[in-house]
């Protein structure tokens, strides 16, 4: 997360030249961001933190057994600690210190040598230590372990999953503009990492999801807008436009990315971290058409939501969600202050807003 910044200096200091403070670049927020006018909803559930006064959350990755939905959890990643596991109330049920984890993805049904098990991951920015952390999640115990680490020549900063066919896949986005794709398969000693293909962009990266489905790859650049890919490691390697920073509909920085599939509709949900707001296009093959945009805002008993980095939508039944939820990183959680968590939004509720 970044902000760009403006001086602000006092009259007298402007005239002798001298040098000035600096001042986060945030603007209006929310409801009150200019651009196309974004519409309330509220948080349903926000994950509580006993143990912890000072959590620095950044991204959260939602799994419900398809069996039954009423069994789920929530993993949310602490920048200066480690994983937390999440039930779908908001409470802990599991952390694991894996230190500054930043970005957090799963793929269920990962053939592991002890049992199908949904692979967890996420990237670790440890200064001399970079590179991914690995888990498993048992679907039977709701427990998570560790699965080993990924070291990395780069530092990685964000990132996501993605499957074709059999095939499992980690994404490592970089500050330096650069994409890492490579395969994961359960080897008889532990994780077994395939070759990186590398993809471009011209500035810092962080969120990106992969649509399976589609076989392609949404990146965020930042300060410039979101593009795709195709996820085919043969595939050609140039990034199309999807959206650009135009701080109407979109403000630097652009930092999340989910997909969330509804009623035979796929749908792209943005973090527009610069004004707090959560634009949202439907996906129709080669087009992506701009539904509109929502901010989260003050509810009865759970405060809004404010420069959200990472976002993660569930499509279908999730704990008490019985059309799909999205959750989303809260830079401030009211009024607990120093303290970032989690919140969860109802899909029918944005659905409602948006008048999708």
């Amino acid at each position: 997360m970044k902000f760009r910044t403006l001086a602000l200096c006092s009259l007298p200091v402007l005239l002798l030249g001298a040098s000035c403070a600096s001042v986060e670049d945030r603007g209006p927020q929310g409801l009150l961001a200019p651009g196309d006018p974004a519409r309330a909803v509220m948080a349903a559930v926000e994950t509580v933190m006993t143990s912890d006064p000072a959590v620095d959350a950044d991204d959260p990755a939602l799994w419900a057994d398809p069996r039954d939905p009423s069994r789920a959890v929530m993993f949310g990643t602490d920048k200066s600690d480690g994983l937390y596991v999440h039930n779908l109330d908001g409470t802990v049920r599991q952390f694991l210190p894996s230190g500054p984890v930043n970005n957090v993805d799963l793929r269920p049904g990962f053939p592991a040598v002890t049992g199908e098990r949904v692979l967890v991951a996420a990237s670790n920015d440890a200064p001399g230590a970079n590179g991914v952390n690995l888990y498993l999640f048992d679907p039977a115990t709701l427990t998570t372990s560790d699965y080993g680490f990924l070291s990395t020549a780069y530092e990685p900063y964000g990132f996501c999953m993605g499957r074709r066919g059999e095939a499992f896949y980690l994404v490592v986005t970089t500050k330096a503009g650069t994409v890492h794709q490579m395969t994961i398969t359960a080897g008889p000693a532990g994780p077994v990492i395939g070759p990186e293909r590398v993809l471009t962009l011209g500035s810092q990266l962080e969120g990106c999801v992969v649509n399976d489905a589609a076989d392609t790859l949404y990146v965020g650049e930042e300060d410039v807008g979101f593009w795709r890919f195709d996820f085919d490691p043969a595939g050609p390697t140039a990034a199309t436009a999807i959206a650009r920073v135009d701080r109407i509909r979109i403000k630097d920085d652009v930092e999340g990315l989910t997909i969330l599939r509804d009623r035979g509709v796929e749908y792209l949900i943005v973090s527009s971290q610069g004004d707090s707001t959560y634009p949202v296009y439907r996906i129709e093959g080669d087009n992506h058409v701009y539904l509109g945009r929502f901010a989260i805002v003050d509810g009865p008993v759970i405060d809004g939501v404010t420069q959200t980095d990472g976002l993660d939508a569930f499509s279908g039944p999730i704990g008490r969600f019985p059309e799909g939820a999205v959750a989303f990183h809260d830079h401030a959680d009211t009024p607990h202050p120093g303290q970032q968590n989690f919140k969860i939004v109802d899909w029918r509720d944005i659905r409602t807003a948006l008048g999708l």
